[in-house]
């Protein structure tokens, strides 16, 4: 439990700097806490543009996207992986 909470107060101070990123969805695993994005440059994790696989901290938030939505959203390094910490349709 502490460990959830330790990574929920990194995830509110990422989400308050974090570079929000244009992508589509090619892939969803709800089962795993995954999503697969197309996107452009994330600059601040010295990222070119790419498809890959992402955790997602809030599972929950899979349930509204599918394949072929555009999206924007953000992701860091949390526990040495690389998660989507916000994700919302594009506008």
């Amino acid at each position: 439990m502490k460990h959830w909470i330790a990574a929920a107060a990194l995830l509110a101070g990422t989400h308050a700097h974090a570079q929000m990123v244009d992508g589509e969805v090619q892939k969803v695993d709800a089962s795993a806490g995954k999503v697969t994005l197309k996107h452009g440059a994330i600059k601040a994790l010295d990222m070119p543009a790419m498809t890959m696989s992402y955790r997602v901290a809030d599972p929950a938030a899979l349930a509204r996207i599918k394949p072929g939505d555009k999206v924007r959203f953000s992701a860091g390094k949390v526990g040495g992986q690389y998660t989507v910490t916000t994700i919302e349709p594009a506008k």
